[in-house]
């Protein structure tokens, strides 16, 4: 059951120093567990009155792709979370695409190098997992064991001579490192636990490790707010804020972390974006909307009142506080976000719910990609008789693509006609097209009344029975809209042609 009651919102607190980032990283579709992600940065900006920083994360050529990316601006664009800087509106710190930044990541590299933050580093994959090996059969942590920390110069020559190519570690200090989590509270991680790691590959290229934070620095972000599956890389971002500061990179201040709790698919397992349920272009194709889709996500791990599940984005913005997410995992219920949708779907305005439903008409060719006068006046009639029924934008399909079909084309389900137009139902048609041509008014009123005297009087059947072989016959389907106002706009000479027709389906025994 969803609750619609109103609640109550805070009033919204306005910082406008406030920077966050939403920053993927463009391979594949974007999926609902990044779309949370993203919501829950642009209400955190909105209701501060801050910035929302759109970043493009492109620094691996092997997976990312040009189609992803366009993909990502799309889905912004769909969802509504405008961004106050990014790609296509440009902002103080250009580029947003990482793979344009590479200028800037070589520098920064460089002068942790110089400033002694960080070292090459010459070990082989081979000799990586071997000391790995060993640490873990001595019951010891089992990451960089700082094996090239402090070379000498002979050390480093016999390894340039062997041809090997180093890497670039940054040196993470030998302390605690503790932090206060904006979702999980206070959180520290020992040195042992958190060792020296790469910043840039051998030929190179920059890591995410190290271009995620040089951007946070540079562009200002105070708050980061992304998934638990990035908790163990935070203290050594919080490091190498430092480091960068120390070096003049950004101004010196290191963002406050969230992290946000995993959406969890079936089997109580983590979301992936490889699972069918997980695609955000599956949502759009099936007809969500984005109001109740993302009213939806934003209750995996947070609430706008404990007895209230619907509410607008506007009433999400004014309340969000990211101190009031839960930490523990969240299961996605498709149900659950169906019925949310549904009632989003309800709340449309009659213009609004009319447009929407145009693509998913067009998608099967049912409307032409430039609409009629006539079919857009047609589908604003039939919206209001599907709009309390639809879970879904797509089922305008089944619900009343009959009134759009060509008349040629038209088809009774296979399913429904064997179940509804049996013998039994040959006495039904013939008296209904009898009853119908006789009609002088053809509306909704006139039709039931005729038909019902027709009938259920008339033959002694019971309404059931009567009229959902003329559903059937008129709609192609035993589930319809109404059945006399759909007679209505199908007009008396379809209607009768459909009636006559479904006798040909009729067994004769």
């Amino acid at each position: 059951m969803v609750s619609t009651e109103p609640g109550t919102t805070p009033a919204t607190p306005k910082d406008p120093t406030v920077r966050v980032r939403f920053c993927p990283s463009p391979t594949g579709n974007p999926h609902v567990g990044l779309v949370r992600t993203a919501l829950f940065n642009w209400a955190f900006a909105r209701h501060h009155g801050g910035k929302l920083v759109f970043r493009i994360e492109d620094t691996d050529a092997a997976r990312d792709s040009e189609e992803s990316y366009n993909q990502l601006l799309d889905a912004m664009r769909w969802l509504g979370f405008d961004w106050d800087e990014g790609p296509e509106i440009g902002g103080p710190h250009t580029p947003y695409r990482q793979s344009q930044r590479m200028d800037i990541y070589a520098d920064v590299a460089k002068r942790l190098h110089e400033a002694g933050h960080a070292y090459h580093c010459y070990c082989t994959t081979e000799e990586l997992d071997a000391r790995r090996e060993a640490a873990r059969a001595a019951g010891k942590p089992s990451g960089y064991d700082g094996h090239c920390r402090e070379l000498t110069e002979d050390q480093v020559a016999v390894y340039e001579q062997e041809g090997r190519k180093p890497i670039l570690r940054f040196r993470m200090p030998d302390k605690t490192i503790s932090f206060d989590d904006l979702v999980r509270g206070e959180l520290s991680f020992e040195s042992e636990n958190v060792p020296d790691y790469g910043i840039v590959r051998a030929n190179g290229a920059p890591l995410y490790t190290l271009v995620n934070p040089v951007d946070d620095a540079l562009m200002g972000i105070t708050h980061v707010l992304r998934g638990e599956d990035l908790l163990s890389s935070t203290p050594r971002q919080i490091a190498l804020y430092a480091a960068l500061a120390e070096i003049g990179v950004g101004s010196g201040v290191t963002p406050r972390f969230g992290h946000l709790p995993y959406v969890m698919g079936e089997g109580n397992k983590k979301l992936s974006k490889r699972d069918p349920q997980a695609s955000l272009n599956l949502y759009r194709e099936r007809g969500f909307i984005r109001e109740g889709l993302l009213n939806y996500l934003s209750l995996l791990g947070w609430s706008l009142a404990e007895d209230r599940d619907l509410f607008s984005m506007d009433e999400l913005v004014a309340a969000f506080d990211v101190s009031k997410v839960n930490s523990n995992p969240a299961r996605f219920d498709l149900k659950k976000c169906e019925a949310i949708n549904a009632e989003h779907l309800r709340r449309l305005a009659p213009e609004d719910f009319v447009q929407r439903l145009v693509p998913y008409l067009q998608a099967p060719g049912l409307l032409p990609a430039e609409p009629s006068a006539e079919q857009l006046d047609l589908l604003a009639k039939v919206a209001p008789l599907t709009q309390e029924r639809m879970v879904v934008l797509s089922e305008i399909v089944n619900m009343a693509g009959f009134l759009f079909v060509d008349p040629a084309d038209f088809k009774v389900q296979e399913e429904d006609a064997a179940k509804a137009l049996t013998v039994d139902a040959r006495p039904v048609l013939e008296a209904s097209i009898k009853a119908l041509e006789g009609l002088g008014d053809f509306t909704p009123e006139p039709i039931q009344a005729v038909l019902r005297e027709s009938l259920v009087d008339g033959l002694g059947i019971k309404p059931k029975f009567a009229f959902t072989p003329l559903r059937v016959a008129v709609t192609g389907r035993r589930v319809s809209p109404p059945l006399f106002e759909s007679m209505e706009l199908l007009g008396r000479a379809e209607t009768l042609r459909r009636l006559t027709a479904a006798l040909d389906l009729v067994p004769t025994s």
